[in-house]
């Protein structure tokens, strides 16, 4: 039988890449969808030999764009996190990375037209409901790929992209603290069980006897605190109301500790079986709340940033990401308005990914 051929585009969103579809060109039944991801990526295999995925959480992340029927948005971003190794398929996160390369994606693929030297671009998230203002350089009438905007972990630069989140705020669970609990004790632990693009358990590097600064590398060699930290990440998305998320991504967990080139605060952000070799733009929005809620484990880390809208620089294993949140405080506590990040993507290769038709045969 002939294999099936799904056109696609293949991008570097921020610090992560992956291949970009249009949804209509994907199997509407879910489970189907998972079978051809898995196939189109090459799951099951450390280093993804028989797909286009790149033996790493971060390069086996995948975009499905359609335009958007949702009062206010131009396009609907429905994204996948293909595992590695495990041939899993989890649709209950989204990917701040990945939504970096979304607009251009979308003008790429005919879904929006540019509007002029820039382009704003209105999106909705599928997974979680948020809403993000994407803004990229369009000059002439096609994408701009080449600037000068730089990225930790990202060689050279690029052209800058623009993101404003709004409507983060309890994306999955529905609250700011999923557990009703600015801090909570797990085995001994303390943290910070924190929704905001992206549900986190947090804690302190010091707690599990690490500075906070080793590597990504030091830290995934290090399995007796893997072993450590996945039963506490388990119980923390019981009590967030996520079930059971031994099968599931989420919620992520982050280490914090004070920081040591000049930012605010230092991170390890965990997609939960391997540190991420940056941070995660949704993982750097929880955070960054985090550090401004009154309260919370990050307290006594970091000297608070002055300002409003407050700029909050995390550290991570590459370098460092600012996160601009405007926010109040109040009875309420910590209520966040927005959050904006600047990120680049690159147009890497675009044409068919081919998926054996006996996983699908494309009707």
């Amino acid at each position: 039988m002939p294999q099936t051929a799904i056109p696609f585009h293949f991008i570097r969103g921020g610090t992560s890449r992956g291949p970009y579809f249009r949804r209509e060109d994907l199997p509407a039944d879910m489970d189907t969808l998972a079978r051809v991801l898995v196939a189109a990526l090459g799951s099951g295999q450390k280093l993804n030999i028989d797909g286009i995925g790149g033996g790493a959480a971060v390069t086996t992340k995948v975009a499905m764009l359609s335009i958007s029927d949702t009062p206010g948005c131009d396009i609907d971003y429905f994204f996948a996190q293909v595992s590695v190794e495990d041939g899993l398929v989890d649709f209950k996160p989204t990917c701040g990375n990945i939504l970096s390369g979304v607009g251009p994606a979308a003008v790429e693929m005919g879904l929006i037209a540019p509007q002029g030297n820039v382009t704003r671009i209105r999106i909705h998230s599928v997974n979680t409901g948020a809403k993000v203002e994407a803004i990229i350089q369009t000059p002439g009438g096609q994408v701009e790929y080449e600037g000068s905007a730089a990225l930790d972990g990202v060689p050279g630069t690029a052209a800058p992209i623009f993101l404003n989140f709004m409507d983060v705020v309890g994306s999955v669970t529905g609250s700011l603290l999923a557990t009703g609990s600015v801090r909570d004790v797990i085995d001994g632990i303390e943290v910070t069980c924190m929704d905001v693009a992206m549900p986190i358990c947090i804690a302190r590097a010091s707690d599990f006897g690490l500075t906070g600064y080793e590597t990504a590398a030091e830290l995934d060699d290090n399995r007796a605190f893997y072993a450590r930290m996945e039963p506490i990440r388990l119980e923390a998305g019981r009590r967030m109301g996520l079930g059971d998320v031994s099968k599931s991504v989420t919620p992520k967990f982050a280490l914090l500790a004070p920081p040591r080139n000049g930012g605010t605060i230092t991170a390890r952000y965990f997609m939960p079986r391997n540190c991420h070799p940056t941070m995660a733009v949704t993982g750097a929005q929880c955070l960054a709340s985090c550090v401004l809620t009154p309260g919370s484990i990050a307290e006594g880390l970091f000297t608070p940033p002055e300002g409003q809208p407050a700029l909050v620089l995390i550290e991570h294993p590459s370098g460092a990401i600012d996160v601009t949140v405007d926010y109040e405080t109040g009875p309420q506590g910590f209520q966040l308005n927005s959050a904006g990040l600047l990120r680049t993507a690159r147009l890497l290769a675009r044409g068919e990914v081919m998926v054996p038709a006996s996983v699908w045969d494309g009707k």
